[in-house]
């Protein structure tokens, strides 16, 4: 009977050892990996938008041993649109100087109707200071419903967490203007 109990007791110590490591699948996917690539045709873009998205990579406390808390931001880009594609042709990441840190998008990508990408910037990247920000450029081929981008910010330490998100703001337009989404029924 001990032998039985040693045996389960080894066999809990493992499952739980092994479902605590991470997997090469918990990686974020670069955003080149989550959607097809697509050739922007000039003369087929209807609308676009720049869309500038303030980061914010640490916040000040009033913890006198510790007076930064580092964040980990999740910049996210959602299609809006009931029925059509957008194609992200432009995602820059950049410091609170204003330098570029690095270009997240290499190739355009075709971000279908309804769906979401996503970059996660780790708490540990300090790269950006706290007055980081994304660069966010979308064009679409019809007339489409205005997608959502902002940036979430999350940490947590001990069993305390903050969180908040930070909206997107358009500075530059092109093209018509975005659709209205639909009225509810």
């Amino acid at each position: 009977m001990l032998r039985l109990y040693r045996f389960l007791l080894m066999l809990s110590i493992g499952v739980v050892v092994c479902s605590c490591q991470s997997t090469a699948s918990d990686a974020p996917l670069r955003m080149e990996d989550q959607f097809s690539a697509v050739v922007v045709e000039a003369e087929r873009i209807v609308v676009g938008q720049t869309v500038y998205v303030p980061v914010y990579s640490h916040v000040y406390q009033r913890n006198v041993n510790n007076p930064v808390m580092q964040l980990s931001a999740t910049l996210s880009i959602r299609n809006t649109d009931l029925t059509n594609s957008l194609i992200l042709t432009a995602v820059r990441y950049y410091n609170s100087n204003g330098e570029l840190v690095r270009n997240i998008l290499t190739t355009p990508i075709e971000i279908p109707a309804l769906a979401s990408a996503d970059y996660l910037v780790e708490s540990e990247d300090t790269s950006g200071g706290i007055g980081a920000n994304f660069i966010v450029e979308w064009v679409a081929e019809t007339t489409v419903t205005e997608p959502v981008i902002e940036t979430l910010m999350i940490a947590t330490t001990g069993n305390q967490g903050i969180s908040f998100t930070s909206p997107g703001r358009v500075i530059q337009q092109q093209g018509i203007q975005v659709a209205e989404p639909p009225a509810s029924p």
